[in-house]
Parts: structure tokens; sequence; C-alpha cells
């Protein structure tokens, strides 16, 4: 199979740096200590996105086509991990953050020479074409998707297991369309399972946990944004050439990162109407209704990841039977007002969920 053995090395790769990185931890700081929004014991070592990045740098250069596009991205990678790891060691400030995202962004746009010229046809009558303009839409969805991901990793596992949905689903759409870049999230999916078996304890319960801190969950946004740009985008702005086709519709992009997506959005919007700071953290995010409802953090893990599960598949099926593009956004436009209604109404949807359950 040519998938086993890329896949079989990064798995192994990650876990072997991860044993390297434990004892390192302790001696730089990079520990997640305990705080009144961190209910852990103990101080857990922040290695797993180092681990992850490593894993994949190291596998990429064994079985991926050495390119100018996958140099750039690991140069971008390594700088927003480099930035991830400064934030979890300092806390930077958001503007720094910022600075850094759209840095990286730029990196794709005007290095690699891709960013988001169309979005499909998403309106039925035309394809909404961007033109220039989609080069600040780019950035914007650079800094969008880094931030999601980041958002999201709120209990153990979360972050791992939606980016291994999202990661999994790329893998499948970029191998149907005869594209290489498939490689790239199988080599993710493997170092991040490796992660997860220290991040969940299992099933050695034995094993110290660790965390991939904001370096993990950043480097896999910026991860999942740049292979999104490069699958569902074909033109090189400086030439104007086709680099390669297009491998799915950017409608179906959306499905594949619906919960981080839905859940950044809904969640900044509702600061933002409080007159908060869109970046302020709280607790209403989706995870924290679940365990308002009355799950523990597995039943809650479980049921989130088989919701984004759920909603990567319909992508994929949308795209696989050819479902017109302005249909599937409607359904998405449908589901994003429903989440945020749901995060609006936050007591009735614990109060339904305890009687069906």
């Amino acid at each position: 199979m040519d998938y086993l053995v890329p896949f079989t090395t990064a798995f192994l790769l990650s876990v072997a740096a991860i044993l390297v990185f434990k004892p390192v931890a302790a001696k730089v700081g990079l520990l997640d200590l305990p705080n009144e929004r961190k209910c852990h014991d103990g101080a857990i070592p922040l290695i797993g996105g180092i681990a992850i990045f490593c894993s994949v740098l190291l596998a990429s250069s064994l079985f991926i086509k050495n390119s100018q596009t996958l140099n750039l991205y690991l140069i971008s990678s390594s700088l927003i991990l480099f930035i991830g790891v400064l934030d979890d060691r300092y806390d930077l400030s958001v503007r720094v953050r910022l600075v850094a995202q759209v840095i990286v962004a730029s990196i794709l746009i005007f290095g690699a020479g891709f960013y988001l010229t169309t979005l499909g046809d998403i309106f039925y009558f035309f394809e909404f074409k961007l033109g220039y303009v989609g080069i600040l839409v780019t950035i914007i969805a650079v800094i969008g998707c880094i931030n999601a991901f980041n958002m999201v990793d709120g209990i153990d596992g979360l972050a791992g297991m939606l980016s291994l949905v999202t990661f999994t689903s790329l893998s499948i759409l970029f191998y149907r369309a005869g594209n290489d870049w498939y490689l790239l999230p199988l080599l993710f999916d493997a170092a991040i399972i490796a992660y997860l078996l220290f991040n969940l304890r299992w099933p050695f319960h034995s094993v110290q946990k660790i965390f991939m801190g904001d370096a993990g969950s950043m480097l896999i946004g910026l991860t999942v944004v740049w292979l999104l740009v490069l699958g569902t985008q074909s033109i090189n702005v400086h030439q104007g050439a086709i680099l390669n086709p297009v491998s799915f519709s950017p409608v179906t992009a959306l499905f594949l990162i619906a919960i981080p997506l839905m859940d950044m959005a809904a969640i900044m919007y509702r600061r933002v109407k409080k007159g908060h700071s869109p970046f302020k953290p709280d607790r209403d995010h989706l995870h924290h209704i679940f365990e308002r409802a009355g799950y523990n953090r597995k039943q809650t893990l479980i049921r989130i990841t088989l919701l984004s599960l759920l909603l990567a598949l319909g992508g994929i099926a949308g795209e696989f039977y050819h479902v017109p593009e302005s249909i599937m956004f409607s359904v998405f436009i449908i589901l994003f007002v429903f989440y945020n209604w749901a995060l609006s109404h936050v007591w009735q949807i614990i109060t339904w969920l305890k009687r069906i359950d």
C-alpha cells in the first residue's frame, strides 16, 4: 500500500519525538499549569505540537516530492510553530500572534503563489470570483482557521480528534483527485494519533499526559487552511498557469472544518455583541455546553467528534455526488444559523439533551 509505510513512519517518529522532548519541557518551562480556567492535575508538558511538527517534517522529506510549495509550507509552519512555542512559554499578546499569522499568510500568497480567487458557484447563477480581493480574503481565512483550531482546544483530545476528521477527509479528497498532496494530511493523521495516545493516556493509563499547546493547534490550523487553498484553487498568481486541477470545491472545505469554524464565528460574534474582545476567553464553547448538560469530558469528546465526522461526511458526499454548490452552501448557512441560535439558548438545549439522553 502506498500510504502504509509513510503513515507508520510518521507515527513512530511522533512517538519518538514525544519521548525525547518530554524531559526537556520542564527544563525550558514548556509546562501548562492549572489555574482558574485550566482544570487538570499538575504541570503538563506542552510538547505535542513540537513532536507532531518534527514527525511531519522528517516524514515529508522522505515521502513527499520536493517542491517550492512544500518548502514554503515548511517555512511558514516552522514560523507558526515558533510563535506558538513562544506563546506557550511567555503568553504573547494578541497583536504579536496576529502579525505572525499575517506573515505566514503572505508566504502562501506571495511566495507559493496561491490565494482564494474564487468561492465557486455558491450563488447558483454565477461563479463568485474574488480577483485580487482574494488576497485579503485569504489572509482573513488563514487567521480564522488558525484561531478556530486554537480556540477549540478546550478539553483533552478535542483539537486532535477534530483535526483527524479534517485531515482524513482532505487525504481522501486529494487522493480521489489524483493529487499527491494527499500524503501531507496522511502524515499529520499518523503524528496526531501518536500524540492522542499520550494526551488521552489510552490504552496505557500509566503514560504521562502531554498537551499540544498553542504551538500544536496553530500548526494544525495553518496546515488545514494551506491544504484547503491548494485543494480548491489552481492558479499561480505570478505566472497565471494552472499548476494542478482543483481537487474539491470551496464549499466542501466549509464542511471539513465546520465545528471549529462555526464555534469560533459564533463565539466571537457573541463576545463582540457583549462589548468584549473577540479573543477574550470564556466558557461558552460547544464543549462547555455539553459539560453543563452533565456529560463528562470523554462523552463530550465522542459526541463532538461524531458531529464533526457527520458534517465532514456530508461535505464529502456532496462532492462525490456532485450536489450543486449553491445547495451545499445554503445547507451550511442554515446549520451555522442554527448553531449560533443554539449557543444563544444554551439552557433550552441542555434541557432538551437531558430529556433525550
